[in-house]
């Protein structure tokens, strides 16, 4: 009867760990994906929600001549109208904060003069005078082509704070700023090819 009452409390004890372990099991995926689903990139949509309606930004020649501030509306399209428009990469970074492989395009102007330019609204980005080998693997440029034409946030995504980078007219995702960058700046502005077409000065 002692060795019954034994192998039941045996029984019991492993049918008892092996239940805490599927539940502590369950609880860890659960964790995990609530942890993915809350540092993943939100749309550009989603993070702009709330932004002045109009913005101003500088207009540029190719050849990176400032020419005048214009009151614009911020562009505003839905996910299949920028889908239509856009190459499936230059949608996943631009309209949700991916980021392309490095190495993929580090030199796209190929050290010809002229301007970078957001590939969803075509606003002046980066000037090629300020561009960089940063030994990356991404186009870098040690400041904006003007301050008015991008935006700059806080982006808590992947266990890390750093500092986002966005067009100030379409709102697209271009890349982040870093403070290891050369002079005169200091700065680092890390892009996404896939973001920017690059005009050649004429």
């Amino acid at each position: 009867m002692f060795r019954k009452t034994q192998k039941t409390d045996s029984t019991r004890a492993t049918v008892g760990r092996r239940l805490f372990l599927t539940g502590a099991g369950a609880a860890a995926i659960g964790l995990s994906w609530w942890y993915v689903r809350s540092q993943a990139p939100v749309s550009a949509e989603a993070a702009s929600a709330g932004l002045p309606k109009t913005v101003t930004i500088v207009e540029f020649s190719d050849s990176g001549e400032r020419k005048s501030r214009l009151s614009l509306e911020r562009i505003v399209k839905t996910e299949e109208e920028w889908k239509k428009q856009l190459t499936p990469a230059s949608f996943e970074v631009t309209r949700h904060a991916g980021t392309e492989r490095p190495y993929t395009n580090e030199d796209p102007n190929n050290h010809a003069k002229g301007i970078f330019r957001c590939i969803c609204c075509d606003t002046a980005l980066f000037d090629s005078s300020t561009k960089f080998q940063s030994g990356t693997g991404w186009p870098s440029f040690w400041e904006p082509i003007a301050k008015e034409n991008v935006r700059e946030t806080t982006d808590s995504s992947l266990g890390m704070i750093r500092t986002a980078v966005s067009c100030r007219l379409c709102d697209a995702h271009l890349g982040h700023v870093f403070e290891d960058g050369p002079k005169p700046t200091g700065l680092r502005y890390c892009m996404n090819s896939v973001a920017m077409r690059f005009a050649k000065a004429s």
